[in-house]
């Protein structure tokens, strides 16, 4: 498993989020952990470094969110990860519930997974931010038809076959048409309670005229591409044995 954070001048806070992050999960998994840095101006490279970050994968200028995730799911799979892990940089989200939010990709009950903070506990969150994040996960789960709880969520693993998938459609955010694409596809999504608190150091990039600028086109580009449906292998697997045995029940009924 490979576990990145994308980051951009989160100096502050990197270096408290890495080493919280588990380097081995049961069942033999293996961490590795890498920061994509965004164009940070401040010392978050550095500061990732020391913290213990096996790597630092340096965009060199600010590309936007959703640039630095799709750089971090290519970089998973590029080192041959089984499962890509992404977590916010910022100190918002619970590095130790990595294993918990993995668990349904490495029992292969699920390709894509969110850790949910509106199913699990939030804490320090305003209520105009609150507002905003049922707003478009309410729009996510009329789009797709299925109910989502947290849409917005900084805290996502992948299968290797949805990380090489996934299309990301705009460099400023990834959230929402992230998991338009990756569901429309066919990737089983699955949500995990969460602990989440809100950042008490450094500030978040997110500005609400901006964000409602970049995002609302973005989905609706999403939504008007049309999605090649995938099968992981997991579910070929299960596939196969759905047809095994409605064979055999055909053949014990003769």
């Amino acid at each position: 498993m490979v576990v990145f954070l994308p980051a951009y001048n989160e100096e502050m806070n990197v270096a408290e989020v890495l080493p919280r992050v588990p380097r081995r999960i049961g069942g033999g998994w293996v961490v590795e952990v890498i920061v994509v840095d965004d164009g940070s101006t401040d010392g978050t490279v550095q500061a990732a470094l020391a913290a213990g970050a096996d790597a630092v994968l340096e965009l060199g200028r600010n590309r936007g969110l959703g640039a630095a995730v799709r750089a971090g799911m290519a970089e998973c799979v590029r080192r041959g990860a089984d499962i890509g892990f992404m977590i916010d940089a910022d100190n918002e989200y619970p590095p130790e519930q990595i294993p918990e939010v993995a668990a349904p990709i490495m029992d292969g009950t699920a390709d894509y997974t969110m850790g949910s903070r509106f199913k699990g506990t939030i804490a320090g969150m305003k209520l105009h931010r609150r507002l905003g994040n049922v707003a478009f996960t309410l729009l996510q789960c009329v789009l797709l038809r299925r109910v989502i709880w947290d849409g917005q969520s900084g805290m996502r693993a992948f299968s290797r076959e949805a990380m090489k998938a996934a299309r990301i459609v705009h460099d400023y955010n990834y959230a929402q048409v992230l998991t338009l694409n990756l569901v429309r596809q066919g990737f089983r999504m699955v949500e995990v309670p969460i602990r989440y608190r809100v950042r008490t150091k450094g500030q978040s990039f997110i500005r609400f005229g901006a964000y409602m600028k970049a995002v609302v086109p973005a989905i609706w580009k999403e939504m008007r591409t049309p999605a090649r449906r995938n099968v992981s292998k997991r579910q070929q697997a299960d596939a196969s044995l759905r047809r095994q045995n409605g064979l055999l029940g055909s053949e014990e009924g003769r």
